[in-house]
């Protein structure tokens, strides 16, 4: 089961759905089973990141799959925790390979002075440490002024995505494609944990119905609808199947897909400390991801 790949605008080909090792995963120690077990149900895109130290065990898990390193993409992320050409060398050490598929700087604020600091980011895939680059947490606003001084544009700008957040990101989202920069989705699947009971679920659970499928991959074909790419994750090989699944299902239709857009511009539920109780783990994951960047751009 595959649901392909898409060419980036380096001719490189990147599956378009990817076993994220973030949100749920970060400390929760060796993860090695959980990787193989995404490995095993058919996910072929791993991706990771210097700052959720799961790295060791996506290598360890690619070393005991027993599968070529051809047959997988990797993607992980220079979270600023050390030097940009040393977090790299670090990653791939701690995978055990040569070359990742995608690097991607992974906030905009670790980029002090944009033009220097990007020049030495494409530098690393001159190296031959990658094969791409590209971004994550982008605004519209931080890739208008990265284009403005990038002699190779970012393959790819990785983004918290859903439902709830489409509308603020839409017009980042289509001047990304004017400019052949896929948007890749993570926390694509937030609408049915953390905000569960909002505006969203009608529309989805009606689209469910007719389709016979899960609720999660309604969300996934409203979000292949996008054009966008997905990280996802779960424990659960059930819900990994599921997710892959969706290569076996028709695509939403005009009316479904303009419903969740605009259950989804309503804004998400407000039970906010409701929600925090109930699923902590990925709420520490989300905001980690978004502490220092907003930070960063408020108070300096």
């Amino acid at each position: 089961m595959t649901l392909g790949t898409i060419k980036l605008n380096d001719g490189n080909e990147m599956p378009v759905m990817a076993f994220g090792t973030g949100t749920k995963w970060r400390g929760k120690g060796d993860i090695t089973d959980g990787v193989i077990q995404a490995i095993e149900t058919g996910f072929d895109h791993l991706d990771s990141a210097q700052a959720y130290g799961t790295e060791p065990y996506v290598g360890r898990a690619l070393r005991e799959c027993g599968l070529s390193r051809n047959e997988f993409f990797i993607t992980t992320k220079w979270s600023g925790l050390s030097p940009m050409e040393e977090a790299i060398r670090s990653s791939l050490d701690n995978m055990g390979i040569k070359q990742v598929d995608l690097y991607l700087v992974h906030m905009p604020s670790l980029l002090k002075d944009i033009e220097h600091d990007w020049a030495a980011f494409e530098k690393i895939k001159e190296a031959g440490l990658t094969k791409s680059i590209g971004v994550s947490n982008f605004t519209l606003e931080d890739m208008q002024k990265l284009l403005k001084v990038a002699r190779t544009k970012p393959a790819v700008n990785q983004i918290f995505l859903n439902p709830y957040t489409y509308a603020q990101n839409k017009e980042l989202i289509e001047y990304s494609r004017q400019n052949g920069i896929l948007t890749e989705a993570y926390s694509a699947l937030i609408s049915l944990s953390w905000w569960r009971g909002g505006h969203v679920d009608k529309p989805v659970e009606a689209a469910a119905r007719r389709l016979n499928a899960s609720p999660a991959q309604v969300l996934l074909l409203w979000m292949r609808s996008k054009g966008v790419a997905v990280v996802t994750t779960s424990a659960s090989k059930e819900h990994l199947e599921d997710y892959l699944a969706i290569a076996n299902l028709p695509p939403l239709t005009e009316d479904e897909i303009a419903a969740i857009d605009e259950a989804g511009a309503k804004g998400p539920p407000k039970r906010i400390l409701v929600k925090l109780r109930e699923n902590a783990s990925l709420v520490l994951a989300v905001l980690f991801l978004h502490v220092v960047f907003f930070a960063y751009r408020f108070l300096l």
